[in-house]
């Protein structure tokens, strides 16, 4: 797969992901919440441009937290929230921003309003969280996520964590969405619409042109992804690939 990447005339909108856990890592837990959070925040105007998974390691975690905090506009975290010893993600996150460990008052009094004579001290744990850390909304099992600075931290069970990218979402600064159109290549393979493309893509700078091979059934094909922010942009790369895709078809006869 080959893409070239342009330029808007506005900064975007970024974010990361980062997912957190041992299970992730070890195949045991197939991760299914980076392509829901990616579609999310393309649906919104938000470029998702880096995706990371770590383990269940502080520092590790703090790192990996640091380094994405100060690139991208939002960082979103997946993982490690829960109540069992190895749920260290708040652990991570307060070291990362030098700040210590507290049982969040607001978060303690929602799980014992859900839980009744079933909190524990296992359960409390849900409510550990970096002090100075902003509740995010569960709807589903009550026990909250939260930001702090521009980290937003959420759990890895995905009916939850798409619950609370729901209470997320309004909350976020967003740019222009991004526009997306396919030209197929009517069996033209990559290696030869590739050269003539990055032509295309070298006067369209503010279009992102990617090229993906694929079969459709009965032979090898490459379908052309063009996109951007600004419709007349689109319209006019777009025109160009089509009249590159005839072309090509045309000289081997499809």
């Amino acid at each position: 797969m080959a893409e070239a990447t342009g330029r808007t005339g506005e900064a975007p909108v970024t974010a990361a992901m980062l997912v957190i856990g041992d299970e992730i890592l070890s195949g045991r837990t197939k991760d299914r919440n980076i392509g829901y959070v990616a579609e999310f925040l393309t649906n919104i105007g938000i470029d998702l441009k880096e995706a990371r998974v770590v383990a269940d390691d502080i520092q590790d975690i703090a790192d990996a937290v640091n380094a994405l905090r100060a690139r991208y506009t939002y960082v979103f975290t997946s993982g490690g929230i829960g109540p069992t010893h190895d749920d260290i993600t708040a652990d991570g996150i307060a070291h990362a921003f030098g700040v210590p460990v507290i049982h969040h008052p607001r978060a303690v009094e929602i799980l014992k309003e859900y839980l009744g004579d079933r909190i524990n001290e296992a359960r409390l744990r849900m409510a550990r969280m970096p002090e100075g850390a902003e509740l995010i909304e569960n709807t589903v099992s009550k026990a909250p996520g939260w930001r702090i600075g521009n980290v937003h931290v959420m759990a890895g069970i995905p009916a939850v964590m798409q619950a609370m990218m729901d209470a997320i979402g309004p909350t976020l600064r967003t740019g222009a969405r991004m526009l997306s159109e396919t030209v197929e290549g009517r069996g033209i393979k990559e290696g030869d619409i590739g050269g003539p493309l990055g032509q295309i893509q070298a006067v369209h700078k503010d279009v992102m042109i990617g090229s993906y091979p694929h079969s459709d059934g009965t032979r090898f094909t490459t379908s052309i992804v063009i996109r951007a922010r600004d419709a007349g942009a689109l319209a006019a790369a777009r025109r160009e690939v089509e009249a590159l895709v005839d072309r090509l078809a045309a000289e081997t006869g499809d």
